[in-house]
């Protein structure tokens, strides 16, 4: 089958583009509201493209009413935001974040997520999430029905056990952050294994020894 998106409805590019590019992380975005109350969204329009500088990029669309969404709204208004990564243990808080509240609702509260104050920031993280990176807005990409959020990571905070005895490397038996495939299908990353490049001069020496 082919799909001309030039002429495909949004839903239908929505559907196709979500439902074959994935797993996708989820951000459980936290931001400050006008009036200081914390406010919690997930996100799986969200990866990370750049280390130097480190840089992560979510896609934000508005209420379909068409009316901004608080994320974006606080994020416009204080130009941070705090990304606190997703396992199964967050899971169900996650979703209760996203029923969409009215403004002054705080979701973590709702949720019973314990808020901690950021380092750097003025916007609460999670405290039981396996690691937070505390952001500044880069630039914002102003498309009519979306905002590309280009943040910089200015700081993260990692909880221990997720990572290893040397504090470098993941601890894969601890951090297992769930990923969002398509509607309402999710997976986790339990089950892991180790893919090794082979060595460029292997298929190199099989090529120069080829009869020409």
């Amino acid at each position: 089958m082919e799909f001309d998106f030039t002429e495909l409805e949004p839903e239908g590019r929505y559907r196709l583009l979500t439902n074959f590019i994935g797993p996708r992380p989820i951000a459980l975005v936290t931001t400050r509201s006008s009036t200081g109350r914390s406010n919690a969204a997930p996100m799986s329009f969200f990866n990370v493209f750049s280390h130097d500088p480190a840089i992560v990029a979510l896609g934000i669309q508005p209420r379909l009413s068409g009316e901004e969404k608080d994320t974006m709204a606080n994020i416009r208004r204080t130009g941070t935001f705090a990304i606190n990564m997703v396992d199964m243990a967050l899971s169900h808080q996650m979703l209760v974040c996203g029923l969409g509240f009215d403004t002054e609702i705080d979701e973590l509260e709702m949720a019973e997520l314990e808020a901690v104050a950021c380092a750097r920031i003025d916007v609460d993280r999670i405290a039981t999430a396996p690691c937070a990176f505390e952001c500044r807005v880069e630039r914002l990409i102003e498309y009519p029905r979306r905002v590309l959020v280009l943040g910089e990571v200015i700081h993260m905070h990692v909880r221990r056990d997720c990572l290893d005895m040397q504090g470098r490397y993941v601890n894969p038996e601890v951090y297992q952050p769930i990923a969002r495939l398509h509607a309402d299908n999710y997976i986790t990353s339990d089950r892991q294994f180790i893919l090794e490049a082979p060595a460029i001069t292997d298929f190199l020496t099989s090529a120069q020894a080829k009869p020409r």
